[in-house]
């Protein structure tokens, strides 16, 4: 901070670049030079296509863009890279502000969002905030010029007045938007968020769902492109390009192209001031086609840009140069694709013009099949969003339904992606992620472990340095929920359990052999987050002293951010994501950590700071262990009343009493009489303890645990109603374990009363298989024909298939192609009433489906 005196201005220790590019102009960067150098800094202006001044020089850059050849040698010398907003930011501030939170890493992809929150509950609040803060974003507690959107639930709040009565250029959105984003991973757009009518709200759930073309893989969508791009043919006609200034380019013999469209090429780049050469040494750029051969490998080793014709005509085209790992296929390809990726038949949905043919040329690069049309024998479906007839047929052919970003990350991590990953089903519910097609990176440490590994170094041979590097790409391989974790709780996860992730929370480009001097690493302002373990250490990397301050530096700077990045990642494990009911950090109920190693990662980095350190200790001894974990349904109490439903939760806590929601982990269910609600049904099948609801009543009142046994469930009016027996129900369901349907495939009409997920969750939980039927004759996958060959358990479940239905007219229109469909495959079909399952449910017993079977003269005199 600048003293009263000015003896000590804000920016006198800083020297910055500043990096000229279309979106920072060269007058723009003049005035915030004049801005920096008043408060005591010192600067110099960057215009590509110049030599860049040496990195050792500076400890921030200043640019709009990571698009900049020096970005990646500047994250391994650990230099800030911020956009100018930071400047305007720190003198705001009057301090030097984090540089976090200014990058322009699109990997930090809320970085231009500044947000302030109106009337929504505390809980999802925190939670918003630690998910913006984690990705870049800032929070402001008050409505400023510098707010970009409020988080609101309505256009009625004081702050939304506010800003409409000073027309400020403020979006008002819904919390949905904030967590759609942070669940795929990308900004999509807020429009069918933004208040006072959101889209998402009032649309019809099959109302047709806009396409945009997405500018992200113009000129990116192939990777061997046939001709020459129509603005460079007539070089007459355009201005010189300056991208090739003395930059000398080896073009590979593996491009298969013509010598007179070699010739064209070569003459362009010679008259932007370019040379072409054969010696890859003296190389600048290499523009080959596969990822092999000893040029490639070579000038990958030195660091040079490798990219391939694609983007070779995307540098002539815009005359900026970008790198070539920022579009997935500006990049040699591999002639063997991705391992697991051979024999899958992938098809496209809802994607339209260029971003269709990036996913078709995407899809053979990774070595799997694009078919055109969706067929029977097709492994995949790809889909920028639900509601189309291939989504819908994928489903009942028992298809992978998932969106581009599987396929994206696969390629991007050269490995297969679980589809079970929920960031690779989710699909917000008015938005076509078609618009964030091709925002996903290569990352070059996994090139280089793959493609171009340096040769006669194995992993327990390599340099310290070398050493250092592979232990920060293993901090790559978080899970996609960790990214926003203090990197004590990622690193402590093998890479053998969780998939490989190629965004990390810090802007870092690890993999480069740069080198960073003792002096600049004591300039720097933001460490390296990645680089730091469980216990604090670099890995193998001498001790000096300047290392220990810069992991002492780095240490406390985490602990500012840590409180919001572990809140947010635990906000966000909660059933409703961050927009549904609200939790304190007090909650114990607010997230369940299943993994040992993440709390015990979590508790190492408390332990670095004392004060916390204590007062974790403090609350772990104030709470007793989990003596039962109860599922609740009917508590009327709570019902429309959250703030007292969290209250009584946090005093059930405190007794010991842990309310879950899923009926998998419960040991005790409360209910006020036996209901057919999916949690009272599905937690019969896994034999709880069940009790009445005055249990919940007395222990909040007496605010002790009292004997459960004393407050049994008694309602012999539905027991005699449905024909069961409480207590044999949970006798048989001990012996069942969950198989009681092994073997039953039950098929179930979309516009079933109480809804289709809530009859497929009450079959799972007995071992059967549900599945959608929407009136389409579809052919058997080979897993369900397997699995009837293996199931000898029951004669009947492997002879009938069954429909739950009504005898409404749209259920009955569906009969006769279902019959078609079953006799086809040689069984029987049985056309139930829901009263079927639900009563084998609950009685834990089967029961013939003869009683419960409907016929289209049942449903005549139904309507009648």
């Amino acid at each position: 901070m600048a003293e009263q005196g000015g003896e000590l201005q804000l920016f006198s220790q800083c020297k910055v670049c500043i990096i000229c590019s279309k979106d920072l102009s060269a007058d723009t960067a003049h005035q915030l030079a004049s801005t920096f150098e008043e408060h005591g800094g010192e600067t110099v202006i960057y215009e590509p296509p110049a030599t860049f001044p040496p990195l050792s020089d500076f400890t921030h850059l200043i640019s709009c863009t990571i698009d900049f050849p020096a970005f990646d040698a500047a994250s391994d010398a650990l230099i800030p890279v911020v956009k100018p907003h930071w400047v305007h930011a720190c003198l705001s501030k009057r301090k030097l502000a984090n540089p976090r939170q200014y990058s322009p890493d699109p990997r930090l992809f809320l970085n231009d969002v500044v947000i302030t929150c109106g009337d929504i509950p505390g809980g999802d609040k925190e939670a918003i905030i630690g998910g913006v803060l984690a990705k870049g974003g800032i929070y402001s507690p008050k409505v400023s010029q510098q707010v970009t959107h409020l988080v609101d639930l309505t256009a009625e709040s004081d702050k939304a007045r506010l800003i409409a009565a000073k027309k400020l250029n403020i979006k008002i959105v819904l919390p949905h938007w904030f967590d759609d984003c942070l669940k795929l991973g990308r900004r999509i757009d807020e429009r069918p968020y933004t208040l006072p009518d959101p889209e998402i709200l009032r649309a019809a759930p099959d109302a047709p769902i806009r396409s945009s073309e997405n500018r992200d893989i113009i000129g990116a969508s192939t990777t061997n492109p046939a001709n020459l791009p129509s603005s460079v043919k007539s070089p007459d006609a355009q201005p010189a390009l300056t991208v090739f200034q003395d930059k000398n380019v080896m073009l590979s013999t593996d491009l298969g192209i013509g010598p007179r469209l070699l010739g064209s090429i070569e003459e362009i780049i010679k008259n932007g001031g370019g040379s072409i050469t054969t010696d890859v040494s003296k190389a600048d750029i290499l523009i080959c086609r596969y990822r092999e051969g000893f040029a490639y490998r070579m000038a990958s080793r030195l660091n040079k840009d490798v990219g391939n014709l694609s983007w070779l005509y995307h540098l002539m085209t815009y005359n900026t140069w970008t790198s070539p790992l920022r579009r997935l296929l500006h990049y040699p390809v591999s002639r063997s694709g991705i391992p697991g990726f051979k024999g899958f038949k992938i098809s496209l949905s809802n994607y339209v013009g260029e971003a269709r043919a990036y996913l078709e040329n995407l899809i053979t690069a990774t070595g799997a099949e694009c078919t055109k049309t969706l067929k029977q024998e097709n492994t995949h479906l790809v889909t920028a969003h639900g509601n189309s007839e291939k989504c819908a047929a994928a489903k009942e052919w028992g298809l992978q339904v998932i969106n581009h970003l599987w396929l994206e990350e696969s390629y991007a991590k050269w490995k297969l992606q679980p589809v079970s990953d929920p960031r690779y089903t989710h699909f917000p519910k008015r938005t076509n992620l078609g618009e964030v097609v091709g925002q996903t990176r290569l990352d070059r440490a996994v090139l280089e472990s793959i493609f171009f590994q340096s040769e006669g170094l194995s992993r327990e041979q390599e340099s310290p340095r070398r050493a250092m590097q592979t232990k920060e790409r293993n901090t790559i391989a978080a899970k996609p929920s960790d990214l926003m974790q203090p990197p004590s709780a990622k690193v402590t996860e093998s890479e053998s359990e969780v998939p490989p992730q190629p965004q990390t929370a810090t802007p870092r480009a690890v993999g480069k052999s740069r080198k960073a001097s003792t002096t600049d690493n004591q300039k720097l302002q933001t460490p390296a987050r990645a680089r730091l373990t469980s216990e604090g250490k670099e890995n193998d990397t001498p001790s000096t002293t300047s290392s220990r301050k810069s992991k002492e530096a780095a240490t406390a700077r985490l602990h500012e951010i840590a409180p919001d990045i572990a809140l947010y990642e635990k906000e966000k494990k909660r059933v409703g994501g961050v927009i549904y009911g609200g939790r304190r950090k007090t909650d114990e109920d607010r997230v369940i950590l299943n993994n040992g190693k993440k709390r015990r990662s979590m508790e190492a980095e408390d332990n670095s700071d004392e004060e916390d350190s204590t007062e974790a200790k403090r609350q772990k001894k104030g709470k007793p262990s989990v003596a039962m974990h109860l599922l609740i349904t009917g508590y009327q109490k709570w019902v429309g009343n959250p703030k007292k439903e969290d209250s009584d939760k946090r005093q059930l806590r405190e007794l010991g009493i842990l309310v879950v929601q899923d009926a998998r982990r419960c040991s005790h269910l409360a209910a006020p009489s036996i209901l057919r609600t999916p949690k009272f049904v599905n937690a019969l099948a896994y034999g709880p303890a069940i009790m009445s609801i005055d249990f919940i009543t007395q222990c909040l009142e007496k605010d002790e645990l009292l004997d459960p046994a004393n407050f049994p469930l008694k309602d012999d009016v539905s027991q005699k109603k449905y024909g069961f027996s409480l207590e044999e129900a949970k006798m048989n369901a001990k012996k069942n374990k969950n198989k009681l349907l092994r073997g039953y495939q039950i098929h179930c009409v979309e516009t079933i009363r109480g809804g289709f997920d809530a009859f497929k969750s009450i079959v799972d939980a007995n071992g059967g298989e549900c599945s959608l039927f929407r009136g389409r004759v579809s052919y058997r996958s080979q897993r369900e024909e397997s699995e009837d060959e293996s199931s000898g358990d029951d004669d009947r479940s492997r002879k009938e298939v069954y429909l739950l239905s009504s005898t409404s007219a749209d259920h009955t229109k569906l009969w006769p192609r279902f019959r078609q469909m079953v006799l086809n495959r040689g069984k029987t079909p049985r056309i139930v009433r829901v009263d079927w399952l639900l009563d084998i449910a609950m009685s834990q017993t089967l029961r013939a489906a003869d009683a419960y079977e409907l016929d289209e003269e049942m449903a005549d005199k139904m309507e009648q």
